[in-house]
């Protein structure tokens, strides 16, 4: 088993049950065109990588700190002012124990 310090940044969609409720081929054609072009992109931008997706959340995981900060960031300022998605973003460090493709 691998450990290795590691920085993660995880993110979901605030109110995603509620959004689906309210409109749910809206809030999917929202979310889908976000991850295709500002997350993931940014994500791999800045080295990242894309650990897992869960519906409207992502596990991402990054070398160092600083790009994680500033990748949250600005995922966060690509949003101000849309008309339905907020995230909850939220950076951590710590060792990772690496299994296969999971971390």
């Amino acid at each position: 088993m691998e450990r290795r310090l590691s920085t993660i940044l995880f993110a979901d969609v605030v109110g995603y049950t509620r959004l689906m409720g309210e409109d749910e081929a809206g809030t999917l054609a929202a979310l889908n065109a976000f991850r295709k072009e500002v997350f993931e992109p940014r994500i791999t931008g800045v080295g990242g990588t894309i650990i897992k997706r869960m519906g409207d959340g992502w596990i991402a995981r990054f070398d160092n700190v600083s790009s994680a900060v500033s990748c949250a960031i600005e995922i966060q300022k690509s949003l101000l002012g849309h008309a339905s998605l907020k995230l909850r973003v939220a950076v951590h460090i710590g060792d990772v124990t690496f299994q296969e493709d999971d971390i």
